[in-house]
């Protein structure tokens, strides 16, 4: 008897690994303005984030290629939402990536111009990037629990609760990003487009983990069991 994983299980391992190190990437972000905020060390830190930004990078190609290069015979019927939905999922993928791919940039902005940090404005930069790290949990539970229930026919789940945190995090980035914008611009700082940029950069990454669980709500429309809005008539 093989002891080797099924497509399934390989995916869902990737894919967990892939959510972990996607989750050490955005919470290093906080650390990081805190650093450059308080005097600290905060290239190294940089310096990690783009480490583990290039790991998510392999890892993203990875699961990638196992999903386009397994065949029918390899997919089996147990894994056929996988198979039917391969072109969504790899779009699906593509947006988990841009959340690395965002912080890192956000890291690398903050080396490059180096704002002042002694403002109402940074602090709000500081509780966008926490705002987004604390949001990573449901969306890597999302991730994980759609991936598990898609590699299977039979497998159900509620997923209304994590996705509804995602969004209220989204949301709460959108109240941070106006009040950044309004600040600089009301004279609060000497460059006001520096900090509107960097509002701006901090409030795509959140849009970004929203959109990704916006791309679950689509893909699991068409797969019954897997549930990711509440049912209207008990609202």
């Amino acid at each position: 008897m093989s002891t080797e994983p099924t497509f399934g299980e390989e995916l869902e391992s990737l894919t967990e690994t892939y959510l972990d190190r996607l989750g050490d990437c955005i919470g290093l972000l906080p650390d990081l303005l805190d650093q450059y905020r308080t005097g600290g060390d905060y290239e190294s830190t940089l310096d990690e984030i783009q480490e583990i930004e290039s790991e998510c990078d392999r890892l993203n190609r990875t699961i990638n290629g196992t999903i386009t290069n397994a065949g029918a015979e390899d997919i089996g019927l147990l894994n056929s939402r996988v198979h039917f939905n391969t072109s969504s999922l790899i779009s699906f993928y593509g947006s988990l990536d841009v959340v690395a791919n965002l912080t890192e940039r956000i890291g690398q902005e903050l080396h490059m111009i180096q704002p002042p940090h002694d403002n109402a404005c940074f602090e709000r930069m500081v509780e966008m990037a926490e705002s987004a790290a604390a949001g990573m949990e449901p969306l890597a539970d999302v991730v994980a629990r759609f991936i598990h229930s898609l590699s299977t026919t039979d497998e159900s789940d509620t997923l209304t609760e994590e996705i509804d945190a995602v969004r209220r995090m989204e949301s709460e980035c959108d109240d941070l990003r106006n009040a950044i914008i309004t600040d600089a611009f009301d004279g609060a700082v000497d460059e006001p487009l520096l900090y509107r940029e960097f509002a701006i950069l901090l409030d795509k990454l959140a849009n970004t983990m929203e959109d990704v669980t916006d791309q679950v709500v689509v893909i699991a429309s068409n797969e019954p069991g897997i549930v990711t809005e509440p049912d209207p008539q008990w609202e």
